[in-house]
């Protein structure tokens, strides 16, 4: 009887949870000195440090009494989060009580749909959306509504006192019902800007590359055209090019909701490393450039069509396909898919678009500095593409064809210097102004900022990398 009256008062005295809690340290201790290996049975590693045995029953008796504080500390944390709830929610029904109630509804604009429609469906007439339409502020944005935008509507009494029209995630316009009517107001939330990092190894494409790094198409087309002057990414990608590439997107309320400009990027090609830095001009252009200043853009691309494949190259002695006859191959052929874009390589005039002879219809511009380029077996001109028409770097100027004297759809391209035929894949292109005086030791700084970051996030990948492996061993 004694010894079960002092059963009951130790289980009085000491709270279950605390019963508990001691109870599965003394069996973890029990487990520890009996699985654990001996100190000549443990095992190191380089990266990993593992702690002597002879620790273990200390460091058990410790972790009990930090796991009974951090009990009775929990216990405290949830009586005061209780407390606080009850507080909110009677603050939140005072203020209820005192706060006019709103009475929203959503309408979304259809095909087809006026404002007049939305406000019908809504239980409004054509004097709310003449009212509306005469509001103190800008409601030009209501002459402009799409398909599957929003308008929120709140009613009291028939009556409309408030709409919010949804122009885009981060753009409304804001309408509210005062005594000499309604007044707009456009509400805009600000994107909160993130700096991002990824790198990648070419194995099968750069696109492939880039979706596994976690980049997306636009982005990745995006870095190829930062390097479209110094690599022909048709003719010059190999397996194992690299690419690093620091950029921003913009989030709003946790979620991502654009793309937005690559700050920094490195593009290794066979062996050799080509960095571009993005820096803002004091005239407000962005442009980007070496680490040395010298500009990234070239007064001419390298190649006139994306990611397609050199079906032929330039060749003064070379036997032509459909003639078998010995015809020098003055140009490039890059085969494509028919109705492929063809891009201007620079800045020029149209002299020639039309039909000559075995090149099918072609484009002939002339460029400053003597340069002269011919873009052949076009299977159609782009729109306003004509004699005396000027065209700018990148703009396209007809779809990859196969007229004229051609066994399958491809575009072939001529390069000239004052009327010496180059070979397009070898000549020296003319480089483009370079970073101006007055700017060069802010970009400077810049770059070496930039290139620093490039240095440190690669490292730090590295190391994640080499303890990953060193943890799955």
């Amino acid at each position: 009887m004694a010894e079960l009256n002092r059963a009951q008062t130790v289980t009085q005295t000491y709270p279950r949870k605390h019963l508990l809690a001691a109870a599965l340290c003394s069996a973890a201790m029990v487990v520890a000195l009996t699985l654990l290996p001996s100190p000549d049975a443990t095992a190191t590693k380089t990266i990993r440090l593992d702690s002597p045995v002879v620790s273990a029953v200390p460091t058990l008796l410790e972790a009990t009494r930090d796991i009974m504080a951090e009990m009775e500390e929990k216990s405290a944390i949830q009586e005061q989060q209780a407390a606080e709830d009850l507080a909110t929610e009677a603050a939140d029904s005072a203020l209820s009580a005192v706060e006019p109630q709103e009475f929203w509804q959503t309408q979304t604009v259809r095909s087809g749909d006026t404002l007049s429609h939305v406000f019908k469906r809504a239980g409004l007439n054509g004097q709310d959306v003449q009212d509306v339409l005469d509001a103190k502020g800008d409601v030009s944005a209501f002459k402009k509504i799409h398909p599957g935008q929003q308008l929120r509507f709140d009613i009291r009494d028939a009556g409309l006192t408030a709409l919010e029209y949804v122009i885009s995630r981060t753009e409304s316009l804001k309408l509210e019902k005062k005594e000499d009517g309604f007044h707009a107001s456009v509400q805009t939330q600000e994107l909160v800007p993130y700096t991002s990092y990824a790198e990648g190894s070419i194995k099968s494409s750069l696109f492939v590359s880039g979706r596994k790094a976690g980049l997306s198409n636009s982005m990745t087309m995006e870095l190829a055209n930062i390097f479209a002057w110094d690599v022909d990414f048709a003719l010059d990608i190999r397996n194992g090019d690299s690419f690093k590439v620091i950029y921003r997107q913009f989030y709003l309320n946790g979620e991502k909701v654009k793309e937005g400009e690559i700050l920094a990027a490195q593009f290794t090609n066979q062996g050799k490393t080509h960095t571009a830095i993005r820096y803002e001009t004091d005239d407000g252009n962005a442009e980007y450039y070496t680490p040395n200043g010298e500009s990234m853009h070239k007064a001419f691309l390298r190649s006139p069509v994306d990611f397609a494949r050199i079906s032929s190259h330039f060749n003064l002695a070379r036997k032509h396909p459909v003639l078998h006859t010995i015809r020098a191959h003055k140009g490039t052929d890059y085969a494509a898919s028919r109705g492929t874009p063809i891009k201007a390589t620079g800045d020029g005039k149209v002299v020639f678009a039309g039909w000559k002879g075995g090149y099918g219809r072609v484009v002939i511009l002339q460029h400053a500095q003597g340069i002269q380029t011919l873009y052949g077996h076009m299977n159609g001109f782009a729109r306003n593409v004509r004699a005396g028409s000027r065209v700018n770097q990148g703009q396209v100027i007809g779809y990859v064809g196969n007229t004229g004297l051609a066994t399958g759809p491809h575009l072939h391209y001529e390069f000239y210097v004052n009327g010496s035929v180059r070979n397009p894949v070898t000549v020296k292109l003319p480089q483009a102004n370079p970073i101006a005086a007055a700017e060069k030791a802010e970009f400077s700084a810049l770059a070496s900022q930039m290139q620093s970051q490039l240095a440190t996030y690669a490292a730090t990948i590295r190391s994640e990398n080499v303890a990953r492996v060193d943890v799955n061993e």
